[in-house]
């Protein structure tokens, strides 16, 4: 069984409002991340926000630590409720390959251009405590070389969306492209 997690903890400072919460199509970025995900898993929270379209879970060890702390409290549910990976998003990950998880599997592995979608195993739950209590780097890729993750890379290019700007351009290119 495979639990999702949409990491949605961030501060936004690039985007200067709450990015989760911004619209496009009609629809918040939290809420396509979470319906995206659904697609993929048996079931799906949302890491570091109070409230979601789903159940929500605090980042671990607290807040204000990065993707890293939204991958760790969904490694400890997942570990509490027997499931064997989780599959991770930002809340900006609003087209993701349909094939994600066969591009993923088995775990652990991460999107080249978008390392916050990831497939990790549990088990590298212990590793990623260690990352987060101690002095060195707190990043993904820290985290993904420390569990000998493979970067995958698909021949389109994820969302990245930092600023209104982004999220402008993106819901253009979506019109285009008639949806995506």
């Amino acid at each position: 069984m495979i639990l999702g997690v949409v990491l949605a903890g961030g501060q936004s400072t690039r985007f200067g409002s709450d990015k989760a919460l911004a619209e496009l199509g009609g629809q918040t970025l939290l809420a396509r991340a979470y319906d995206a995900l659904s697609g993929f898993c048996e079931y799906v929270v949302v890491a570091g926000r109070d409230k979601g379209p789903g159940h929500v879970i605090p980042d671990w060890p607290r807040a204000g630590m990065g993707p890293l702390a939204g991958i760790a409290a969904g490694m400890h549910l997942a570990q509490d409720e027997n499931y064997q990976s989780v599959l991770t998003c930002g809340v900006d990950s609003v087209h993701l390959p349909e094939n994600l998880l066969e591009l993923l599997s088995p775990a652990p592995a991460y999107l080249a251009d978008q390392p916050v979608v990831g497939h990790w195993p549990t088990g590298a739950c212990a590793t990623l405590e260690r990352i987060l209590e101690g002095d060195g780097r707190h990043s993904m890729l820290a985290f993904a070389e420390a569990v000998g993750a493979r970067a995958v890379k698909t021949k389109s290019k994820s969302a990245n969306i930092n600023t209104p700007a982004d999220l402008a351009a993106f819901g253009a290119e979506m019109e285009r492209n008639d949806g995506l």
